[in-house]
C-alpha cells in the first residue's frame, strides 16, 4: 500500500517522501557503492604526488622545493573542475559530468606517469585536477539525492570516507609499489582503475531523480530511475514532484545559493572547508618529508602519512551517525577543535615512533572526519536546483585552502622551520574552521525560525 504522504489522490508522487518512506533498497546500494568508489579513486590520484615527491625528488636529482609547483597544479586543477562542473550538473545532470570527470582524470594521471620533465607533470597534473575537482561534489551530489533523510549524513559520508580510504591505500600501496616498480607505478594505477570505472559508471549510474523532476524531464524517465527502489508502487504515479519546485522559483543557480535564505550560510560553509584543507593539504603533501627530514626511512614516512588519511576512514561513519541523531554544526566544530589540539600534540611526539603514529591517527580521525562530513552538510542545506552548485563550489573555493595549505608547507620548510613549529600553526586554522561552522549552525537556525 502507497503512502499518500507521496502520492496524493492525482497521482503525484512526492520524490524525497517516497525515498524516505521505504527501507534502503540493493539498487540505492549500489549507487553508494559506485559514488564510494568514484572518491576512493579520487583520493588515490589527488595523494599521489604527496607519496611520490621523495621518490621523484631522488631519481630526478631536484630539490624538494622545485616540486611546490607540482604539488599545487592538481589543487588548482581541481578548483577550476569544481567551480565548472556544478552548474553544469543541476543545468545538463549529475551522471554524465560525473562520467567524463572520472574519465579525464584516469587519462591524464596515466600520461602523468610518461612524463620526463617538471613542466610536463606540472602540466598533466593540472589537467588531471579538472576530472578530480568535477568527481566528489557531483558524486556527494547524486547520492544525497537518491538517500533517506534518516541516513542522508550516515550514508554520504560513508560515502566519503572513500577520499580517505583512497589517500591511506596511496601510501600503503606506494610503500610497496615505488620501492620495487619506480614512483611511475602509483601514477599507473591511479590512471588505469578510473578508466575501467568510467565504463562501468555509463552503464549502471542512473541520473537523480530529483534533477529530472526539476528540469522537466518527463514522468516516463522519472519512472525508470525510481522503479528499482519500488516497482509496484512507482508504476502507479502519473506526474513527481519535489518540494522545491514550490519554495525556489530561480532556475539560475548562483541566484538560488546567494538567495537571502542561503547567502550567509553559503560564504561560511566556504570557510570551513577553506580551513580544513589548509590543515589536510598541509599535512598530506609535506608530512612525508617531514618525517624523512626527522630521521624515518622512506617506509616509515609513507606508513605514517597513510595512517593520517586512515584516521579519516575510522572516524567518518561515526561522524555522519552523530548527524543524524544531534546538532550536525556542533558534531563537525568539535571535530574541528580537537584536530588543532592532536596537530598539536604530533609536533610534540618526534621522539617516539609508537606515540607519534597515535597522534598521527587521531589528528586525521579528527580533521578528516570533519571535513568528511561537509559534503553531506552542504547538500543538506541547498535545495535540488542549486546543490550540485553549492556543494561543488564549496569544495572548489575550499580547494584554494589546500593549494595554501601545501604552499605554506614548502614556505615554512625554506624558512627552515622544524617538525614542532610547522604542525604548531594548525592550531590557527583549526579554531577559524570550529568558529565558522558553529556560527553557520546558528544562522541555519536563525534563518528556519
Amino acid at each position: 500500500m502507497t503512502s499518500s504522504a507521496h502520492v496524493p489522490a492525482a497521482g503525484t508522487f512526492d520524490v524525497q517522501s517516497f525515498i524516505n518512506s521505504q527501507p534502503l533498497s540493493l539498487y540505492q546500494c549500489r549507487i553508494v557503492l559506485l559514488c564510494f568508489l568514484i572518491v576512493f579513486l579520487d583520493g588515490l590520484d589527488t595523494a599521489a604526488m604527496g607519496f611520490i615527491a621523495p621518490a621523484l625528488t631522488q631519481d630526478w636529482g631536484i630539490d624538494r622545493a622545485s616540486l611546490g609547483p607540482v604539488m599545487s597544479a592538481a589543487l588548482i586543477g581541481m578548483v577550476f573542475g569544481a567551480l565548472g562542473s556544478g552548474p553544469l550538473a543541476d543545468r545538463f545532470g549529475r551522471k554524465g559530468v560525473l562520467v567524463v570527470a572520472v574519465f579525464l582524470f584516469g587519462l591524464f594521471s596515466l600520461l602523468s606517469a610518461y612524463s620526463t620533465s617538471l613542466d610536463q607533470l606540472l602540466a598533466l597534473r593540472l589537467l588531471t585536477g579538472l576530472g578530480l575537482g568535477a568527481a566528489m561534489p557531483n558524486a556527494t551530489t547524486l547520492l544525497s539525492e537518491y538517500t533517506p533523510e534518516r541516513l542522508k549524513s550516515l550514508l554520504v559520508t560513508s560515502m566519503f570516507c572513500g577520499f580517505n580510504l583512497g589517500m591511506a591505500s596511496g601510501g600503503f600501496v606506494s610503500a610497496k609499489l615505488i620501492p620495487a616498480y619506480g614512483w611511475h607505478s602509483l601514477l599507473l594505477l591511479g590512471g588505469l582503475l578510473p578508466l575501467a570505472l568510467a565504463a562501468v559508471l555509463l552503464v549502471w549510474l542512473p541520473e537523480s531523480a530529483r534533477f529530472l523532476v526539476v528540469r522537466n524531464r518527463g514522468a516516463e524517465k522519472v519512472k525508470r530511475v525510481l522503479a528499482p527502489i519500488a516497482p509496484a508502487q512507482v508504476v502507479t504515479a502519473r506526474a513527481f514532484s519535489v518540494p522545491e519546485l514550490k519554495t525556489v522559483q530561480s532556475r539560475n543557480v548562483f541566484r538560488v545559493i546567494f538567495s537571502g535564505t542561503y547567502s550567509a550560510g553559503t560564504l561560511l560553509l566556504w570557510l570551513t572547508y577553506f580551513m580544513g584543507l589548509v590543515i589536510v593539504y598541509l599535512l598530506t603533501s609535506w608530512l612525508p618529508t617531514l618525517m624523512r627530514d626527522a630521521g624515518a626511512s622512506m617506509e616509515q614516512a609513507a606508513f605514517i602519512g597513510a595512517l593520517f588519511q586512515l584516521g579519516g576512514v575510522l572516524s567518518s561513519v561515526a561522524v555522519g551517525w552523530a548527524m543524524d541523531r544531534f546538532n550536525p554544526h556542533k558534531v563537525i566544530g568539535i571535530f574541528y577543535c580537537l584536530a588543532g589540539v592532536f596537530a598539536y600534540c604530533v609536533g610534540q611526539s618526534l621522539g617516539t615512533v609508537t606515540l607519534l603514529a597515535t597522534l598521527v591517527l587521531a589528528a586525521g580521525m579528527c580533521v578528516n572526519g570533519a571535513q568528511s562530513a561537509m559534503p553531506s552538510l552542504a547538500a543538506r542545506f541547498y535545495p535540488t536546483q542549486g546543490r550540485a552548485t553549492g556543494v561543488s563550489w564549496m569544495l572548489g573555493i575550499g580547494r584554494f585552502g589546500a593549494i595554501l595549505g601545501a604552499w605554506i608547507g614548502a614556505t615554512l620548510l625554506g624558512l627552515g622551520w622544524n617538525f614542532e613549529q610547522v604542525l604548531t600553526a594548525l592550531i590557527v586554522p583549526a579554531a577559524i574552521a570550529t568558529a565558522a561552522v558553529v556560527i553557520k549552525g546558528m544562522v541555519s537556525h536563525a534563518d528556519a525560525t
